[in-house]
């Protein structure tokens, strides 16, 4: 599901830092304004807290000033007109406009202002009959965390995603402000793993002059945060908690620090040519070590590596068991090997389709395998004529008997070789095979068994693909021998896969 949550979203919380002032709330809201429009690579939102008073407190704490919360809520109390005001503030500043509601009459008045996104405080996080209501709205939803056990975010995150609802939870520490021994940042990366689906933030309430804290938590990956804000002034200064205007733009420059070193992290980076020219200068070339001429293919036999390579040379590091080198001029011995003189072919991709193409005929056909099994891949006459003649091969168990399993794809043929010193017996597991021995045809279908004598010529071939299991004495690596002498000197024929179940 996409999010309607921007990606780099930085929430700033006014609380009740307006102090029941609507031109205190005013002046915050524009003043913050002006910091945050020096960083448009970030998204904003301003944020208030909503408590329908008259029926939130409780009617014997009503008027108890030695309650300090009770105190505190109701001499910073503002009517709905005045919220209106701050909220039509926020969006002539260029904010969204986000709210905390701590009761039901509350998400009313959100849905009735239309407010962009629903904060869930921490001391809400598991209040259901609050949460069954603001899953009633179609606003995309952010919830703190501090102090919740794992099991209530494990129901929550359950409770919202069962709705289909667009949300986030925010690694938070309910402590004002904050000790850096209790900020738990890992706790990102708890979360992050837990929940990979999941947007996780940062609601912060450390000391305001800290500028750390925010590139270590962007760092670890949250892309959500949360600041109380304030301005102070003669009449309301700042409680310990809550950042000013400069400080919010020391926080904010952090911020777009740590971004720029961050850099990409949802890809690999992109290329650094001057990166590149370094560490090429710095490879083995490729260099052959006899004449080689147009046409032939490059073995490994044939090259070797050394230092300092030419320009535009092929380097060591284009040379793996997936690159095929064929010589597209005459190569003279001790020459450089370069794309001006030879082809090189990536068979990477190759490969692994072959691979691919094995794992779902094993499946078809209900035949599971040992894990970490190596795949063999026998490409008699190279691998652009694999799907023409070839071979892949398990082996299971390679003792003073041995077991494989051998696979044919559609249309395969292998070519004809003989023993010298092994008996196998095949038994064809799945499929059909057509196999030659001393040049007499046998039609074979899933069941049979037939059994090859050491010095017998075989050869075999499969119209819908098949699936034989060899049993045979132990197999030697110098006991195969093909009819046809090419694919003896085909010293490149084998390619070997250790993880390729897929």
């Amino acid at each position: 599901m996409s999010s309607l949550l921007p990606e780099r979203f930085f929430v700033l919380e006014m609380a009740n830092n307006h102090m029941g002032d609507i031109q205190h709330g005013l002046q915050v809201i524009r003043t913050f304004g002006e910091v945050c429009r020096k960083y448009p690579q970030f998204s904003f939102a301003f944020k208030l807290q909503y408590r329908d008073l008259d029926t939130f407190i409780h009617p014997a704490a009503k008027g108890r000033d030695d309650i300090k919360y009770v105190k505190r809520f109701s001499e910073t109390r503002l009517s709905r007109a005045e919220f209106d005001q701050l909220i039509a503030e926020m969006r002539n500043q260029g904010f969204l406009t986000m709210s905390t509601p701590f009761d039901e009459k509350s998400v009313d008045v959100i849905e009735d202002q239309n407010l962009d996104f629903i904060k869930i405080a921490s001391c809400s996080f598991s209040d259901w009959p609050l949460l069954e209501r603001i899953a009633l709205t179609d606003k995309p939803i952010i919830a703190s965390t501090a102090g919740a056990q794992l099991e209530d975010i494990d129901r929550v995150i359950s409770f919202f995603t069962n709705r289909n609802k667009d949300f986030a939870i925010m690694h938070c520490v309910g402590e004002y402000p904050t000790a850096d021994d209790h900020m738990h940042l890992s706790q990102i990366d708890f979360l992050r793993t837990r929940y990979p689906g999941v947007r996780i933030g940062f609601s912060t309430h450390e000391s305001p002059d800290n500028t750390d804290i925010i590139k270590i938590a962007l760092a670890k990956g949250a892309t959500i945060f949360e600041k109380h804000v304030g301005a102070a002034t003669d009449a309301y200064p700042l409680n310990a908690y809550s950042a000013s205007p400069e400080q919010i733009d020391a926080w904010l420059a952090a911020a777009a620090y740590a971004v720029t070193l961050c850099g990409v992290g949802d890809e690999r980076l992109p290329a650094n040519p001057s990166e590149i020219a370094s560490l090429r200068s710095l490879r083995r070339g490729i260099f052959v070590n006899r004449a080689v001429k147009s046409g032939e293919t490059i073995f490994p036999a044939d090259v070797y590596f050394a230092f300092p390579p030419e320009d535009d040379q092929f380097t060591a590091n284009d040379f793996s068991k997936y690159a095929q080198f064929v010589a597209t001029k005459d190569i003279v011995p001790d020459a450089a090997v370069t794309p001006k003189n030879s082809k090189r072919q990536d068979m990477r991709e190759t490969v692994w389709n072959i691979a691919k193409r094995v794992n779902n005929l094993l499946q078809t056909h209900n035949i599971t395998v040992p894990g970490g099994i190596e795949l063999e891949i026998s490409h008699h006459y190279g691998m652009d004529r694999f799907d023409e003649y070839g071979l892949t091969m398990l082996t299971i168990v390679n003792r003073g008997y041995c077991k494989k399993l051998l696979v044919v794809l559609p249309g395969q043929k292998h070519p004809e070789q003989y023993h010298k010193e092994k008996e196998e017996t095949f038994h064809v597991l799945a499929g059909d095979v057509r196999l030659e021995l001393d040049g007499v045809l046998h039609l074979l279908n899933a069941g049979d068994v037939v059994t090859v004598e050491p010095g017998v010529r075989h050869a075999f071939t499969s119209k819908t693909g098949a699936i034989i299991e060899e049993i045979s004495s132990t197999h030697f690596a110098n006991d195969s021998f093909y009819t046809d002498e090419a694919i003896a000197q085909n010293s490149a024929r084998k390619t070997l896969l250790t993880y390729w179940m897929m």
